[in-house]
């Protein structure tokens, strides 16, 4: 995904998918927006139960967010609504600040934190940092995704035996305790739905590719329970569901501090997945996705949308592939999911109210299986030892120290990998040879870019090179990648020629680019050096001493 917008881009438009829309994709769009809200709807009411909420507010993450995105965002079949993971990550945010143990209402301190999370990622795009973040690496993202995978699976196992508890957001082990606690009074009926709801639905997705598993087994859930009294013998129903639209509430601050380092990471994380899916569902022949845009659209999705009570949003892989399997063309298919949306919320209250706890836990569970992504780790050995050890660890500290220290390790994991590759020297040695004055001149060029981090191994490289090989009288040294200039890249090429006038050798430069000639000419060395003539067009040039 690219960050380069042209000028006519960056201008803001509204919907900018249906430019130049035509008639004929009205009806893949209208089918694709049904096919994605029969599974998203419920996929989100499902999610909403990982950190402990009423369904109904992953319902209404079906609307406003989804409205918003598909005004500004330019992916043309993605889908927004809150994932697995960014809800794992609201519900370990929510616990470690206290929120949902200390406080009888959570929803204004919600409010807060998807309000946090919109304007991370403003103030990211403000910044224009979409290029940095998507440097975080898939290691990364597939460590993270096995921790939420295995933790969320285990707490929903209690909600799966017949208990009501849900310890996803308290941590693996935990959530693993409480499913052991949960085991000797497990309830024969609820575990009966529990297994034919799992069954049922690796066997769609197995089988019946284009049947909507999850609106399949809401809808047996919901008749079991209207038709056959199955809630007589004790299995647990959710809370009533409200009929009507999320009413506009304010935030509550009290928690912004504890909750702080939860929201970057749900930012983090919001928008990488919503870059991936933007990536993974783009056709050839579509835009290019620009980084930069889809920051402004994620964050703007959680900035208006935390005003009417929803989890944090992000793009969903599993909703936008189903919308792009149905024939989606532009985001007209998501205002179609958002019409559906309302539609359930202002109707089918009481319907829903008749859901099964069991069935939806259900749907979590075999949505998060699916994050734990071994084949991942198995690629990353075959190609790449660092992103593996990158992915083991960071789903390693996921399972034991907690999902946010997980991102914040896997992030400061991949910095680290990437740094170390900047900061390597890549310094391609010639041969000496004669120069028009009769000196021995030891031709180098840089194959990476030189900044304030490598300077100094640069440097010393150089002189090492020219410890290599005897007799040398002279350097010409091509800096064609210096585009930036710092105060201290100067300071050590000026290091650099004392260095080597002190062992009776003349640097000459070579190729430098006219930006980073321009900052340099602000110091006096290197007007000094252009004064003398030692600043030549190409390396051939320096090399030979052509003036």
């Amino acid at each position: 995904m690219t960050s380069t917008t042209t000028p006519a881009a960056r201008r803001l438009r509204l919907f900018p998918t249906l430019a130049g829309y035509q008639r004929g994709w009205l009806g893949p769009d209208l089918i694709a927006g049904l096919s994605a809200g029969a599974v998203v709807i419920p996929q989100a009411m499902a999610y909403a139960t990982i950190a402990n909420l009423p369904v109904q507010l992953g319902l209404y993450t079906c609307m406003v967010p989804m409205l918003v995105y598909a005004m500004l965002g330019g992916s043309r079949a993605m889908s927004v609504s809150t994932t697995s993971t960014i809800a794992t990550l609201t519900a370990t945010t929510l616990v470690s600040a206290g929120v949902a143990a200390g406080s009888d209402d959570p929803v204004p301190d919600l409010i807060a934190l998807t309000l946090m999370v919109g304007l991370i990622l403003l103030i990211a795009r403000a910044a224009k940092l979409g290029s940095l973040v998507e440097n975080i690496s898939q290691a990364t993202i597939v460590g993270i995704q096995i921790g939420v995978g295995a933790t969320v699976a285990v707490g929903q196992l209690p909600k799966l035996l017949g208990e009501t508890s849900n310890a996803s957001g308290e941590g693996f082990f935990n959530s693993l305790a409480a499913a052991l606690e949960a085991l000797p009074s497990a309830h024969a009926t609820t575990v009966l739905l529990s297994v034919g709801s799992i069954t049922a639905m690796f066997l769609m997705k197995a089988f019946l590719k284009k049947v909507p598993a999850p609106l399949v087994v809401v809808a047996v859930g919901i008749l079991l329970v209207a038709f056959t009294g199955i809630e007589d013998q004790g299995v647990e129903l959710i809370a009533p569901v409200p009929q009507g639209f999320p009413p506009f509430e304010l935030p509550t601050f009290a928690n912004v501090g504890p909750m702080l380092p939860g929201a970057c990471a749900i930012a983090i994380m919001a928008f990488l997945e919503s870059a991936a899916v933007a990536r993974g569902i783009r056709k050839p022949g579509d835009p290019q996705v620009d980084s930069n845009q889809e920051l402004f659209a994620t964050g703007a999705a959680n900035t208006i949308g935390s005003f009417f009570q929803v989890l944090p949003a992000a793009g969903g892989f599993s909703q936008s592939a189903v919308n792009q399997g149905a024939g989606a063309r532009t985001q007209l298919s998501t205002l179609v999911t958002v019409v559906l949306a309302v539609l359930v919320a202002l109707f089918l209250g009481p319907v829903l109210s008749l859901l099964p706890q069991a069935t939806l836990a259900s749907l979590v569970f075999v949505a998060v299986i699916g994050l734990i992504d071994f084949g991942a780790l198995a690629r990353f050995w075959r190609i790449s030892h660092n992103d593996f050890w990158i992915a083991v660890a960071t789903a390693v500290v996921g399972l034991t120290a907690g999902l946010l220290l997980a991102v914040a390790v896997g992030i400061i994991a991949t910095m680290v990998v990437i740094l170390r590759e900047l900061n390597r020297v890549r310094l391609d040695v010639g041969e000496p040879h004669d120069d028009q004055a009769g000196g021995a001149v030891l031709p180098l060029r840089l194959l990476g870019p030189m900044y304030t981090a490598n300077v100094l191994a640069y440097e010393n490289a150089v002189l090492g090179a020219v410890r290599a090989h005897p007799g040398t009288t002279a350097v010409a040294l091509e800096l064609s990648r210096l585009d930036v200039v710092s105060v201290t890249i100067l300071d050590a090429l000026a290091e650099l020629d004392r260095e080597l006038a002190d062992q009776g050798v003349e640097l000459r430069l070579a190729a430098v680019p006219e930006a980073g000639a321009e900052m340099s000419r602000r110091g006096r060395w290197f007007r000094g050096l252009e004064e003398a003539g030692r600043v030549y067009p190409t390396l051939e040039a320096a090399a030979a001493k052509v003036e």
